[in-house]
């Protein structure tokens, strides 16, 4: 059996250790990828610190792009040497879910394991994908062809926090040009819950962190308007800024404190976009009466309920336009024996998006 290197966490909030490891060479409907660059998400950080819990030993990092090098029977419309985004958003194509138009709320069980350690026990593909490895064996659903004119470290960034930045704004929230927005972080999802507002056409986008290095960043990214979350009751600043209450208020960082306050930003009848994922068991307090009283909602967003065969090529083409920014999103590139010391940068919040990239 092939072997590659790859990051491997052995226990929750202990560093990861490159080691190893064995692939299997894909199944029917599968495909094999050779990555050149996967980013560092949030997500990984906290399932790496057990935040979500999880089986271990397991291989995480879900934002990968590469090249197809193998090929199982059965796909189609790919060939070897294509350049592709691999996404964690597996689907069946058949469920309830996906025949309605939510692949990322895929109701099938489609679990696969091609990963074993040096010595053949278990090592699980964590988020369907195991990017944190030279290679990777996805389902071709998980995979989508890409141009030759986009850098595969902008292309990685295709595969998670873009897409479900601006997908909250487009497909979750649906906004329409003419509303407001405000956005809770400036981090990777939301600079692009910004572009995303922005290229919706919305009259005024607020961002709202906790450093004013952050709110300054958000403006390049397309908000008109900066609140530091750390004032007294800043949803009122943020009012003042809009003129009235925000049509879509979208919190993308994991804070519980973000949540509770999140309605308070809101014009009657708007909604609260869930896209930020606390930690299992944290728990958020509202009013309902409020909610109710004013025909104000709240409503979860995961992964920007994409559908990647149509969403990532149209956001590539607003790249190659000059429309989406992806290079800029990028603050640092790391090897993958210095992984740790990514996830540590990672932590500290000043990072957009870290990317380990193989050569």
């Amino acid at each position: 059996m092939p072997t590659i290197k790859a990051a491997v966490c052995h226990a929750f909030g202990a560093p990861l250790t490159v080691e190893t490891v064995n692939l299997a060479a894909p199944n029917r409907d599968e495909v094999e990828v050779t990555l050149k660059a996967c980013a560092i998400c949030h997500s990984d950080v906290t399932y790496i610190g057990g935040g979500w819990g999880g089986t271990l030993p397991a291989v995480y990092g879900h934002e990968a792009g590469g090249h197809i090098t193998a090929i199982g029977d059965g796909v189609r419309g790919l060939r070897l040497g294509d350049p592709v985004v691999v996404t964690l958003i597996r689907s069946c194509g058949s469920c309830p879910s996906c025949a309605g138009g939510r692949p990322v709320a895929c109701e099938s069980d489609m679990a696969s394991g091609p990963l074993t350690l040096a010595d053949g026990r278990p090592l699980h593909q964590a988020m369907n994908t195991g990017g944190f490895a030279e290679k990777v064996v996805v389902s071709q659903s998980q995979v989508v062809k890409l141009s030759d004119t986009i850098s595969m470290e902008a292309a990685s960034l295709l595969a998670c926090g873009v897409i479900t930045g601006i997908g909250a704004v487009v497909n979750a929230a649906q906004l329409r040009a003419g509303q407001d927005v405000v956005v809770i972080g400036a981090g990777g999802v939301g600079l692009n819950a910004i572009q995303g507002a922005r290229i919706a056409g919305a009259r005024r986008i607020v961002a709202v962190d906790t450093t004013p290095e952050k709110l300054a960043i958000a403006r390049e990214f397309g908000a008109t308007d900066g609140v530091l979350a750390t004032i007294d009751k800043p949803w009122r600043a943020a009012k003042e800024a809009l003129g009235r209450g925000a049509d879509a208020v979208f919190v993308t960082v994991g804070a519980i404190p973000a949540y509770d306050q999140a309605p308070q930003y809101l014009a009657n009848g708007g909604k609260v976009i869930m896209v930020g994922m606390p930690h299992s068991g944290a728990m958020s307090t509202y009013e309902p009466v409020m909610l109710a009283a004013t025909g104000q909602g709240m409503i979860g967003s995961k992964m920007g309920d994409v559908v990647i065969a149509r969403d990532i090529p149209w956001m590539v083409d607003l790249y190659e336009q000059g429309r989406l920014k992806l290079d800029e999103l990028i603050s640092g590139r790391w090897r993958l024996d210095q992984i740790n010391e990514a996830i540590a940068d990672t932590k500290t919040g000043s990072a957009k998006r870290n990317v380990i990239v193989f050569p």
